[in-house]
């Protein structure tokens, strides 16, 4: 059985261990294509840094994602109880990798920025007061995130509400906080420090002009069914 990560966390085919709440797949994960070249979303994020984001960061992740399940899979057969949980930690952290990064290359367009319209922009002025707001929150709490991690902007569907939040490391969100992910910043040094160097807030305050809002449009609407 495969595991899904939709629009709102379950479409887009991202397989995972039984760790991770789903069953073993011999099938291997593969670094998926960005729909834009590595130099289009200067100069608010340099090509040099999307290259090495992409083809180094996120194809680790897929690699040792891949290396792990088989280990996991090979304890399943043997019945190796001790070696599935001690694989625990590195299915979630590449898996979570794999998630994060496969949502914030589609969250970036070179045709980005401004605000979002419709639904979204209601619902972002209803749960935050103005999208302004919002902006300021969300860049105020990934600024605060500790060492590495993701700032988030979710969904939460008991509630029908938006919530910001953050995550450490790869963890991700849905699995972290049972929120589906609308928008992820990713706030690790290697998403920015080439160009920003540790001033983290300049890196918060330009990827605005890249934000792809109709993709996280797509995936509100999407959470919402």
């Amino acid at each position: 059985m495969l595991c899904r990560l939709s629009l709102c966390g379950r479409k887009n085919i991202v397989r995972l261990a039984p760790a991770l709440g789903c069953s073993a797949s011999r099938q291997k994960h593969t670094l998926p294509d960005l729909s834009y070249d590595f130099g289009a979303l200067e100069p608010h994020i340099s090509a040099e840094i999307m290259k090495i984001h992409h083809s180094k960061h996120h194809a680790a992740y897929v690699n040792n994602l891949n290396i792990a399940e088989e280990k996991y899979a090979e304890a399943v057969a043997k019945g190796d109880v001790t070696t599935q949980i001690s694989l625990q930690p590195a299915l979630k952290f590449n898996g979570g990798g794999h998630i994060n990064h496969t949502i914030f290359w589609t969250n970036l367009s070179p045709n980005g920025g401004g605000e979002p319209q419709g639904e979204l922009l209601e619902a972002i002025k209803r749960d935050f007061g103005s999208f302004e707001k919002f902006k300021e929150k969300l860049a105020t709490l990934s600024v605060a995130v500790q060492g590495s991690g993701w700032g988030w902007l979710g969904y939460n569907k008991e509630f029908n509400r938006l919530q910001i939040a953050t995550c450490v490391n790869q963890d991700p969100l849905q699995g972290t906080t049972g929120l589906l992910p609308l928008l992820g910043i990713d706030v690790w040094e290697h998403a920015y420090y080439l160009q920003y160097k540790n001033v983290r807030p300049d890196y918060l305050k330009a990827i605005w002009n890249v934000i792809n809002w109709q993709n996280v449009s797509e995936r509100y609407q999407a959470c919402k069914k």
